[in-house]
């Protein structure tokens, strides 16, 4: 019995994603994902035998009901997180335009 053609449409022929450096600094994390990063296992223990997404939903209602006072310590390590990323990116800019320089 021959397949049925698909009427799925792909991508164009041609067309080449650009690789992305390994050597890249990574972004940096935002004030919610250090609050799930720290909460999850809290989340797991509480709810044994839940489900992934189920994690996601509760933590998204956990951070939802935290006021601004709960959260800044959260605010905090993002921001500095994102200074981080900031340094290192501009030090990864800088060290590639002088390899391309050269």
């Amino acid at each position: 019995m021959p397949k049925e053609k698909s009427t799925r449409k792909t991508k164009a022929r041609g067309v080449e994603k650009k690789k992305k450096d390994p050597n890249a600094p990574k972004r940096g994390l935002s004030a919610y994902m250090f609050f799930a990063n720290e909460q999850r296992d809290v989340v797991r223990e509480e709810n044994p035998g839940i489900s992934f997404g189920q994690v996601g939903k509760l933590l998204g209602e956990k951070w939802k009901a935290l006021n601004e006072v709960e959260r800044r310590p959260y605010e905090d390590k993002a921001q500095t997180d994102k200074k981080r990323y900031e340094d290192e990116k501009a030090s990864y800019n800088a060290a590639d335009e002088d390899e391309e320089s050269n």
